[in-house]
Formats: structure tokens, sequence, C-alpha cells
């Protein structure tokens, strides 16, 4: 899983997505606390009671080092579920990022510590902590569905999600896309043009000399 996590991470959310199939897209709005953070791991889920980060508290009893938190609620609002005693919980117990499908408050705090953290939004409104909520079950977030283990890639092109029993298939894409992304790189800094490598000039081309085919 290290291996997978350090490659996904480095290959980045668009490079996954489109090496999977343009799969596991996490279709939501996510800003990124500390930008330029890539990170990627397996899934640690807190699913709160609505308006209530109990399972927030209490899921930072299972988190290992390398999990991607991911904290969300059954109707995602602009209510904080993490601020900076949480995150102090989650950084000291090596958490790799956190995907919070709801606020976030303390941000300055936030970013000093240094821990990646995606929001929905940032709001300072607070959650209660009367519903235990669950922990560790799967959980749908912007049409993906997250389930315990399954590894969340972030960057600041969003997320993705992949399932765990596709991280070698996946893997495999993903090598091959980067390999293919360097050899194309390497057409377009001589000047090559990809209109015409993909053959849509010669395409527009032939319907303008067809009388555009009307």
């Amino acid at each position: 899983m290290t291996q997978h996590a350090s490659e996904l991470s480095q290959a980045g959310v668009a490079t996954v997505y489109e090496a999977a199939g343009q799969s596991g897209l996490i279709d939501v709005d996510l800003e990124p606390i500390l930008p330029g953070s890539r990170v990627a791991g397996p899934a640690r889920i807190a699913l709160c009671g609505q308006d209530d980060n109990r399972a927030v508290h209490e899921v930072m009893s299972h988190v290992r080092p390398g999990d991607v938190l991911v904290l969300t609620m059954p109707e995602p609002r602009a209510v904080s579920l993490l601020g900076d005693l949480l995150a102090t919980q989650a950084k000291v117990r090596g958490v790799a990022g956190v995907l919070v499908n709801a606020a976030v408050r303390d941000v300055p705090d936030l970013r000093e510590m240094g821990l990646p953290v995606w929001t929905r939004w940032r709001r300072v409104r607070a959650a209660s902590k009367d519903a235990r909520g669950s922990i560790d079950v799967p959980v749908t977030i912007g049409g993906a569905t997250i389930a315990p283990g399954d590894l969340v890639v972030l960057d600041d092109d969003g997320a993705v999600v992949v399932r765990a029993p596709d991280l070698d298939t996946t893997l495999r894409s993903v090598r091959a896309r980067l390999a293919k992304e360097e050899g194309l790189r390497a057409r377009w800094l001589t000047g090559e043009l990809s209109y015409d490598a993909y053959g849509m000039r010669a395409a527009d081309e032939a319907v303008a000399e067809g009388g555009g085919g009307s």
C-alpha cells in the first residue's frame, strides 16, 4: 500500500483519474488549505451525525500512519467538523491528509501545523457532539463511493478514489500513461502540435473541402 500511495500521489489526481478510465472522481469543489500538497493513502472514514463531529473524535483512536481521513455527514453543510485541536491529534498519529466534506476552522493554525487538509468550506459554525455516527463504513461523496481501505488521492486538482481491489491494475495504467505523456511532451517541446499529431487539422480540412458535409 505504501508503494501504491507514493506513486499515485506523485502522479496526481488528473493522471490517476484518466488512467483509471475516468472513474473515481470525487466530484465536488474542494479547497486545499496547503496549496501544492500531494497526498495519497488508505481511507479512514468518519460518517458523522448531521451537523455533529463526535465521530471525528472517535475515529482518532482508529487512525494509522499514512491514512487519509475522510470526514463527512449525511447532508454536507458548512458546519465545522475539524479545527486545530482535532487536527493536532491527526498530525501526531501520522495522518497523511484529511478530506472534509463539510467545513473546517482555525485555518491559520492548520497551515502552521502543516497537515494537508481539503475542505468544502471554511466556517466557524460549531458542530454538536451528541450523535455517535459510524466509523469505517462506505460513504458517497461527489458521486464516488469510498470504502475503508480504498486509496484516496488529493492535490490541487481535487480528489479521486481508487478501489482497493483495483490498485495494482490502476498503478500499471498510471505508469503507462506517464510514459506516454512524457513522450508527447518531448514532441510538443520540439514545436509539434497536437492539432496535427491527432489528425484534427486533416479532418477539418477534409470537411472544408467537402463543403462542410451539409
